[in-house]
């Protein structure tokens, strides 16, 4: 009885360890500062480094919380002939999950083939019936990394990404989730504010691909063929690249993606972040950048957070990151969900990452990474619209911090490295 025990101890022990943990080796050392942003050698750094090249001929639309959001998602949806690939991570019941499940269902019955991922966890709070519903049109509803023996080792990596890819042409990437969170304006505490995109050209394929990764883990089928990867002819001004982690395969490359845009800039850098938990070395990265001339700012959620403790475990983060100058804004109306960077007014990421271990290590991402001088000069007025919603947090009141807040951000650090 005793042997059984502790076998089953200690198979307990290994899943535990196996779930928290990554053997892939992390970036320890500083990125060194040898060109620029518009220096043709960081174009060339990115496409090499991170996998896909950056190329050329697409076409980015912003999409600013769910009133621009979900309309052109669902319109997309409505013009499909051929093929739909959705991966997301939040998917609940309420009126616009009904909506998009009813879209993709009539769609379904119309003859185009719809293929959903939907993380196990995230669609957690999603009804029976929704997922039936749409089984019963003609979708294929896949759930990744659900509870079986087989995954026990896997519970902790979750699929964060957010694609929408239709007729292998559209696509959409960003922030939001599915949920009624997201409808509105951010006009109150319970509309959300969060940017959406609407792509075209050729980096759409790159998307289409970044769904295949994880569709082909779960299903083991290849989706293939010119109804899910059509020639896409030039569509707009913008080079862009579309790259994806994961906690298996390339866990560092969204980091360094960060890391290395953080330690080329020269003018500024602007992040906006839902759940901001710098590790020691980007806190360095952006320390060295503000001193070294550049401006670095960062907007985070406020008071109406839906992670309290991640906002304690990022508070303790600050000191370093003020005392060289730093500027933090914790956004006021409700709860900022964005997530972009602005390196230069010239290179804008967007996507699903989120500036922390659990995105950095640990949840499987997509970014979609923009090389071009009037996009970012957008995304820098959004970020500066959204700044002036925003209440910047001072040195002062970082170290004047009440002891007992002090204590609970101590405690909220222990679990940093799962955040």
């Amino acid at each position: 009885m005793g042997l059984l025990l502790a076998l089953i101890l200690g198979g307990v022990l290994v899943l535990v360890v196996a779930n928290l943990t990554s053997s892939e080796k992390k970036i320890a050392h500083e990125i060194e500062h040898l060109y620029a942003i518009g220096d043709p050698q960081f174009e060339r750094s990115m496409g090499m480094l991170l996998g896909p090249g950056i190329l050329p001929g697409n076409r980015v639309t912003p999409l600013c919380n769910g009133d621009e959001i979900f309309p052109a998602m669902l319109a997309a949806i409505g013009e499909a002939r051929r093929t739909i690939t959705f991966e997301t991570f939040i998917y609940w019941s309420g009126s616009i999950g009904k909506a998009l499940s009813e879209a993709m269902a009539e769609r379904a019955r119309a003859g185009v083939k719809v293929h959903v991922l939907l993380d196990w966890v995230g669609s957690g709070k999603m009804d029976d019936a929704m997922l039936e519903d749409m089984e019963r049109a003609g979708v294929e509803v896949v759930k990744y990394h659900p509870l079986h023996w087989y995954n026990l080792g896997r519970l902790n990596n979750r699929t964060h990404r957010k694609l929408l890819v239709v007729d292998g042409a559209i696509g959409f990437t960003g922030g939001v989730g599915i949920a009624d969170t997201w409808l509105g304006n951010a006009q109150d505490p319970d509309h959300w504010r969060d940017t959406h995109f609407r792509v075209e050209g050729p980096v759409v394929a790159q998307m289409q691909a970044a769904f295949m990764d994880n569709w082909i883990e779960e299903r083991s089928e290849v989706l293939h063929g010119a109804s899910y990867f059509p020639p896409l002819a030039p569509a707009g001004p913008h080079a862009a690249q579309l790259f994806k982690s994961s906690a298996s395969e390339a866990s560092e490359s969204v980091r360094l993606m960060y890391l290395l845009s953080i330690s080329s800039a020269v003018k500024s850098v602007r992040i906006a972040s839902a759940y901001f938990v710098p590790d020691s070395l980007s806190v360095a990265t952006m320390a060295a950048a503000q001193r070294r001339g550049v401006q670095v700012e960062i907007i985070v959620p406020g008071r109406h957070t839906d992670a309290h403790v991640v906002r304690r475990a990022s508070w303790s983060r600050w000191g370093d990151l003020l005392e060289a100058g730093v500027a933090i804004h914790e956004y006021q109306p409700t709860m900022y969900h964005t997530k972009v960077m602005v390196v230069d007014d010239l290179w804008t990421s967007v996507g699903s990452t989120n500036f922390d271990n659990r995105s950095f290590r640990l949840n499987d991402e997509a970014n979609l990474n923009i090389l071009d001088a009037e996009f970012a000069a957008g995304q820098a007025r959004l970020f500066e619209a959204d700044k002036a919603r925003s209440k910047q947090m001072t040195l002062e009141w970082w170290r004047g911090r009440p002891w007992h807040q002090k204590a609970t951000e101590w405690l909220a650090g222990l679990v940093r490295s799962q955040l």
